[in-house]
């Protein structure tokens, strides 16, 4: 008689194929990637007077070398200060402009276009400011605006805290709109001078739906990465929104970043034996093209149990492959470069 039990060192052995495949056998310890990177403390220097506040919003301009910060002006908000939300950087950490200055409520998501330009989300409002997209040259010039000043809703000229925006190469403009329970959860597409042109997504774990769309990138073939952190899972679309694949194996990302050269940068503030159990939070490197992860940097909270969110929410990696880390919690910002 034939059986479809199997005994249990081949169960074994097909759970770990499993494991592997769908990327969870990565998680742990035993088999992570290797950490080829060493940790620079204070690379940009602040203004005199000013420290770190909160910030998940770190992009590089491109030449490949200078780094913008959208920062939480000292604090967990901008609400009420008069300090600059954007600041710039140059290659020796060395502040090289400022502005948006008044603007901002909660600065989220930063994305820096092929001319330069510096867009900048605002997920949360007060005092008629916030639930916005906005659009600056690199002097500071206002060049566009997304939604209503203060007003969140799910139409197509208004949004519920957008997580992130990326310009795509036709010029066409994508918002991850939403990221608290009771927001929105969908992408917004905009043509190039702001115009709607369609939205998809709704809240839920089937494919095409979302929980918490935090961050957006492009590989170099267009396709869309969405950082899908409440699902544990990148969802890959092609730009009309057609759903092509998911990857779990970066565990829970709150940012995502691609590089010219297709290497993909995940990462996880947020797992813990709570939250994504199994899963260690850092920054996974890999490929775009082929998914495969290839190098962890880890959480600098040697006690991640101890809170909710403490590594980087957002990240990024300059022409020579040093990678920047933005902290909410610690109030940092990180440099990784190779050992």
């Amino acid at each position: 008689m034939h059986s479809n039990r199997v005994g249990p060192r081949f169960a074994g052995v097909l759970l770990g194929a499993v494991a592997m495949a769908g990327g969870w056998a990565e998680a742990q310890p035993a088999n992570a990637p290797p950490n080829p990177y060493r940790t620079v403390e204070g690379w940009a220097k602040m203004p005199e007077g000013r420290t770190w506040g909160a910030t998940s919003a770190v992009d590089v301009a491109p030449d490949g070398r200078s780094i913008w910060v959208g920062e939480r002006c000292g604090a967990n908000t901008c609400a009420g200060s008069s300090l600059p939300a954007l600041l710039q950087f140059d290659e020796a950490g060395q502040l090289k402009a400022s502005f948006g200055a008044g603007m901002f409520v909660f600065p989220h998501g930063i994305h820096v276009d092929r001319g330069g330009n510096v867009w900048l989300t605002d997920a949360r409002a007060r005092d008629g400011k916030g639930h916005q997209v906005f659009k600056f040259s690199p002097d500071g010039k206002l060049l566009l605006t997304l939604g209503k000043p203060g007003v969140a809703g799910e139409g197509p000229d208004v949004f519920n805290q957008p997580s992130d925006v990326v310009v795509a190469a036709s010029g066409d403009i994508f918002v991850a709109d939403g990221h608290d329970e009771n927001t929105n959860a969908r992408i917004v597409k905009f043509s190039k001078d702001g115009t709607f042109i369609k939205s998809w997504g709704k809240r839920g774990s089937a494919p095409g739906e979302f929980d918490t769309p935090h961050g957006l990138a492009f590989d170099s073939r267009g396709r869309l990465f969405v950082a899908d952190r409440g699902n544990n899972r990148i969802q890959i679309f092609d730009q009309d929104g057609k759903f092509l694949e998911e990857w779990k194996q970066f565990s829970r990302p709150s940012g995502v970043y691609i590089d010219r050269n297709d290497v993909l940068y995940v990462a996880d503030s947020e797992s813990n034996s709570k939250v994504n159990p199994g899963w260690k939070r850092g920054i996974r490197v890999g490929s775009a093209q082929d998914g495969k992860v290839t190098a962890f940097i880890p959480d600098p909270e040697p006690d991640p149990e101890k809170v909710v969110t403490s590594g980087s929410e957002g990240v990024a990696a300059d022409a020579r492959g040093n990678v920047y880390g933005a902290e909410v919690g610690p109030r940092a910002l990180k440099r990784y470069v190779k050992k």
